[in-house]
């Protein structure tokens, strides 16, 4: 088999989707090339564009960069504006290079429609991309920021008026986002919350008309709780730099109307000359190869194909489901087997009103609120781990808890409000010197006898006249009497730990075994181990993790008195990386983490953290 060349134009969904896809099926066969092209070197999350326009999250928060996804893929990853393609010679052709294919996945997107409307596109924001969302972001904030000091009554309305045009997702996503902010910049500028008006415009008759009339109904009110007012059948005809005009003549003065009422495929797929669908999608197959060229296969919202319900529609299942087929389909072809068509299954939607609330339609099951937003949260934590494994999802994590500002998620701040871990050193130094003695102590009697065991409860069989679990734990009470009162430890725990025991530690006759003195000795040096690193702040997180175990080992036993209590609470707080003040993992970890990034392992299986 001559070499195959298979080129994906477009590194969203639908593109990164398939470039992972073509990756698992090819990885071993050397005669497939595997090459990605997108005009940036990384791919943005569209759906979460409106949180950086809200300023919920950084801005960095919604990009992950190429060569993290396939840095050690059969991918070949390539940063270049592509200008034309020539089907003829099948080539795809950017100012300083030329790309040979002989399978092209066309991805390259969708863009605003205007339909028309005077004005709107050259004076309206959009919300398609990074660089939009960001613009945004700036624009609101200059609005807030200059009307705390426009004395002018009509001026200062015009600033603090927002319009959305398009009550779909990614409109109510949006407004609900501003919506939200509008608080905090109320405050930060001294402006009354009175003042700022924020509109919702639709033309239809309704908001979100992809939903049901309860869901919708839900989304109303919590728009209107957030001060948001909506206008259903009202279109907008006339865009100006400071107004926006419906059909009925209704006029708004404002310096801000961000579009987000339609969508259609990329200009440059529609000017390819394809045969084309409705609004620039190039019509396709089954298969999802475009009807002109059998080994152009076209992806996402690029793609025209009806089905019985319709026309596949432009969102984030349509993209990879798509991806899916044409990836199948190329293998196929590959391997001379039949072609597969496309059936779509869509699983549900969600659409997300503000940082702690949503409404969703998934399956049979409706929910709205928390849980909402929970399963669209972990929705988006199930893409990015097939996206970027546990990097992506860590740093997704970080974005909407740990880093989220103003309590703008849907735990609140509790996981955001931080302290300077210079406040721990001195716990971090007690708990290592507590260990360290409690080792140090035990050493002489594991030198002078190591088959004394004095760690490991007696075995019931070598307590005379008595059987079970209950009489175990009372031997080990009597044992730790020099520690004070122990632990109650519940009978099923206590059962547990003889089943364990029994196996490991003690023979038939009730004797201990040689693994005992091994575990025990074992035992002592980690003591003395734990206790040295805490008190260096070396391997913190590590030392403090296993002062946890080992606490919960001892109390298992029956041998915790009660101060194991706050060895256990002490080791948990200090798991958070106490030892990078006054520590040496200040200095030992960033070493180390550069070390590890760059190795094939972490780079292939994700696991490393930015």
């Amino acid at each position: 088999m001559s070499k195959k060349r298979i080129v994906i134009l477009g590194a969203g969904y639908g593109g990164v989707h398939s470039a992972k896809l073509l990756h698992k099926k090819f990885k071993k066969n050397d005669e497939v090339e595997i090459t990605l092209i997108d005009k940036n070197s990384y791919h943005t999350l569209l759906t979460d564009l409106h949180e950086v326009a809200g300023s919920r999250i950084e801005k960095h928060g919604v990009q992950i960069n190429l060569e993290k996804i396939f840095g050690k893929k059969k991918v070949n990853v390539v940063t270049d504006k592509i200008d034309n393609i020539d089907f003829e010679s099948q080539k795809l052709i950017s100012k300083t290079k030329e790309y040979e294919y002989d399978y092209l996945v066309l991805g390259s997107g969708s863009e605003p429609a205007f339909f028309g409307v005077d004005g709107a596109k050259e004076h309206s924001f959009t919300i398609w991309s990074y660089d939009d969302a960001v613009k945004i972001k700036e624009h609101v904030y200059k609005m807030f920021e200059l009307a705390s000091t426009e004395t002018d009554e009509e001026k200062r309305r015009k600033m603090l008026t927002f319009v959305i045009a398009g009550a779909g997702f990614t409109g109510v996503e949006t407004i609900g986002e501003i919506a939200e902010w509008k608080k905090k910049l109320s405050r930060k500028f001294n402006i009354n919350e009175k003042e700022v008006s924020l509109k919702l415009v639709e033309g239809l008759p309704k908001i979100l008309p992809i939903l049901n009339d309860k869901l919708i109904a839900k989304a109303e009110r919590r728009l209107n709780k957030l001060g948001v007012e909506i206008l259903t059948q009202s279109m907008i005809t006339k865009v100006t730099p400071d107004s926006v005009t419906l059909k009925d003549g209704q006029e708004f003065k404002t310096h801000t109307l961000i579009w987000t009422a339609g969508v259609q495929g990329s200009s440059f797929a529609a000017n390819l000359g394809l045969t084309l669908g409705k609004r620039g999608r190039i019509q396709t197959n089954e298969y999802m190869q475009s009807v002109d060229h059998k080994n152009i296969y076209v992806i996402g919202d690029n793609s025209y194909f009806e089905e019985e319900s319709g026309p596949t529609p432009q969102i984030v299942e349509t993209a990879l489901q798509t991806a899916e087929t044409a990836v199948e389909n190329i293998e196929s072809d590959i391997n001379n087997k039949d072609l597969k068509g496309f059936k779509s299954n869509y699983h549900g939607f969600m659409v997300s009103i503000g940082s702690r609330y949503a409404v969703a339609h998934l399956g049979n099951m409706e929910l709205s609120g928390f849980f909402a937003m929970f399963m669209k949260h972990m929705v988006n934590v199930h893409y990015l781990f097939g996206v970027g494994g546990f990097n992506v999802v860590w740093s997704y994590i970080m974005h909407q808890f740990f880093t989220i500002k103003e309590n703008r998620s849907i735990l609140g701040g509790h996981f955001s409000y931080r302290s300077p871990n210079f406040w721990l050193v001195p716990l971090r130094v007690f708990v290592g010197y507590k260990w360290l003695r409690e080792g140090l102590n035990k050493i002489p009697q594991v030198l002078e006898d190591p088959t004394d065991i004095f760690l490991i409860p007696q075995s019931p069989l070598s307590v005379e006249g008595t059987t079970g679990a209950s009489e175990t734990t009372a031997a080990a009470g009597e044992q730790a009497a020099e520690w004070g009162d122990a632990l109650p430890v519940p009978d099923f725990i206590s059962d547990i730990m003889d089943w364990f025991m029994n196996i490991f530690f003690y023979t038939d006759d009730g004797d201990f075994t040689i693994l005992a003195s091994v575990f025990q000795t074992g035992m002592v040096i980690a003591e003395i181990i734990v206790g040295g690193l805490l008190i260096l702040g070396l391997f913190t997180a590590i030392a403090s993790i296993v002062s946890v175990v080992m606490g919960i080992m001892i109390w298992t036993s029956g041998m915790a008195p009660y101060e194991m209590l706050w060895y256990l609470a002490a080791g948990i707080a200090l798991i958070g990386g106490a030892g990078r003040v006054f520590g040496l993992d200040y200095y030992v970890m960033p070493i180390l983490k550069k070390w590890w990034m760059k190795t094939p392992f972490a780079r292939k299986s994700y696991l490393y953290i930015d």
